[in-house]
């Protein structure tokens, strides 16, 4: 019986992402211990998983079920009777074979720690940023929030269909109070010209100041814009292109501070200094840096992942420095596009090709990809989808919802995790929400058991990512400032991350992790405090 469920898990499996090694991309050749070429053993590690990813790919070309009885065909694993006979036990033991290759080893995770370095040092140079995919963004923020900002400030927060216009008065002791309004973006003003979205915004501002009484005061305002930019100063940024559904006209290359300055000279009704244009990753940081200045890296792991940090001017290439004084400058590493050139393809699984083939941007993002909550759900709904169809989960039977793309929802992951040992409460809500009635404590075990495997192996992914940037910055304590609905709602991230980013600083550092308040509206507010802040400084002097 041993020797037929061993066949079973054959069956099941896919292929394990045990070995270590590395791409044969030539701009992966990662130095492991002294920045030399990878070792032979890693080179044929990477050269058998390349192998066994294209005979995976061409497996699954034909679909999931017929994947699993072609599979069948060409083992000695048991029929589906024999599956369906199988113990409790017997089953569990079959899940936990298949979700091997979603854990990833200490020397796994210790080689992403390699290439994460690499590839952050080809974002910073100025020679190789251009074909980098961890781009290191410099977005000329080069002063933290040190407590002493004091006053009236507006934030906009423009990222979607609606947009926020905020009114922060920054008090002592870093206290502050904050009044907000959400406004809309009519679907014609987001498909038509520049000049529209940019006078709806000003109309809303000067609607907003004149509601709470500061039509009179001219205000700094922090601009948070959250589609791809190409920051050329701390108030110039170019539109790479639009996304989220808009399609404005005459945008695109054009630098987006001075079209929100130019719509609101023509009103002519209100004055405003736009003082710094930012993303959310810089305003997470911001927002923490006010209360804790140890503050130095903003983490955003939510519907999309990424992390900026501060940065020895020295290392930014691309960066001018116009005060020799000031030693350090945020870097915004947009590392959602790591393992776009290969670099991850030694720990990702077929579940991570699927969802990158069904994504709206194939062969872009895949750090994202493996990680944020847009993708977490479906990738636990796909391995349930396999065990489902191979007989080991729910007696073999599916739903409609299960099979359909995008409705097991991220929140369920963290809903599973949240019943205490032994409790199977929201586990059966979330079965029951999906179509599956029937399923015994036994299904519902495992089903907590992949949602744990795939939430891990994203904290374990990000940890990677944020030990290497405390490792990079080489100072004795760093506070990571984050936010973002996965690390906010998900009951164990913290602790994961926590606990794996421990195993992989240096010798003598700290660290802790800071929850961000409000960082692409409270942020960007002191973004634009920290620019004045230091424009009366230069000017006394």
């Amino acid at each position: 019986m041993d020797r037929e469920l061993n066949g079973a898990m054959r069956s099941v499996s896919i292929n394990s992402a045990q070995q270590n090694g590395h791409s044969r991309d030539e701009t992966d050749r990662v130095g492991v211990a002294n920045g030399g070429d990878v070792s032979a053993s890693c080179a044929a590690a990477a050269a058998a998983a390349a192998q066994a990813t294209k005979a995976t790919n061409a497996t699954s070309a034909t679909g999931t079920a017929t994947a699993a009885a072609a599979t069948n065909a060409t083992t000695n694993s048991p029929s589906a009777q024999q599956i369906a006979l199988a113990s409790a036990a017997e089953k569990k033991k079959m899940v936990h074979e298949l979700c091997q290759q979603l854990l990833l080893s200490d020397e796994q995770v210790q080689e992403l720690c390699y290439r994460i370095l690499h590839e952050l040092r080809r974002g910073l140079a100025k020679d190789t940023h251009p074909k980098a995919n961890v781009k290191c963004f410099v977005t000329y923020v080069q002063d933290l929030p040190n407590g002493n900002e004091r006053g009236k400030f507006l934030a906009l927060d423009l990222g979607g269909t609606n947009f926020r216009v905020l009114l922060i008065h920054l008090q002592e002791n870093n206290d502050f109070q904050m009044e907000s309004r959400i406004y809309a973006i009519p679907q014609h003003i987001m498909i038509g010209s520049g000049t529209q979205l940019f006078d709806h915004i000003a109309e809303c501002l000067s609607n907003f100041m004149a509601e709470h009484n500061v039509y009179a005061e001219r205000l700094p305002l922090g601009f948070t814009f959250s589609f791809p930019l190409r920051q050329l100063g701390l108030t110039k940024g170019l539109l790479e292109t639009w996304t989220k559904g808009f399609n404005c006209a005459g945008v695109v290359n054009e630098d987006v501070v001075q079209l929100l300055k130019d719509a609101i000279a023509r009103r002519g009704d209100v004055q405003i200094d736009v003082c710094a244009i930012l993303n959310d990753t810089t305003g997470t940081l911001m927002s923490c840096a006010w209360k804790n200045h140890n503050c130095k890296i903003g983490l955003i792991v939510g519907t999309g992942a990424n992390a900026c940090y501060m940065e020895r001017v020295e290392e930014a290439e691309l960066f001018t420095a116009e005060d020799p004084r000031k030693k350090h400058v945020l870097i915004n590493t947009e590392w959602g596009a790591f393992g776009d050139n290969g670099a991850l393809d030694f720990v990702r699984t077929e579940f991570d090709r699927d969802i990158d083939v069904h994504s709206i941007n194939p062969g872009k993002q895949t750090f994202e990809k493996m990680i944020s909550g847009m993708y977490m759900g479906e990738l636990v709904r796909l391995v349930l989808v396999k065990m489902t169809q191979a007989g080991i989960l729910f007696n073999g039977q599916d739903s409609e919802v299960l099979n359909t793309r995008g409705l097991f929802f991220t929140k369920y992951v963290s809903e599973i995790e949240a019943d205490e040992p032994g409790n199977f409460t929201n586990c059966r809500l979330v079965l029951e929400e999906l179509g599956l009635t029937n399923a015994t404590d036994g299904d519902c075990a495992n089903v907590r058991y992949i949602c744990e495997c795939v939430s891990k192996r994203a904290a374990h992914l990000v940890s990677a990512g944020i030990a290497t940037l405390i490792n990079k910055m080489d100072e004795p304590h760093v506070t990571v400032g984050v936010d973002g609905s996965v690390y906010r709602f998900h009951p164990k991230f913290h602790n994961l991350m926590v606990e794996k980013i421990s195993t992989l600083i240096k010798p003598g550092i700290t660290f802790d992790l800071m929850l961000s308040e409000d960082g692409s509206g409270r942020g960007a507010a002191l973004v634009a405090a920290v620019a004045c802040r230091e424009d009366i400084l230069y000017a006394k002097k």
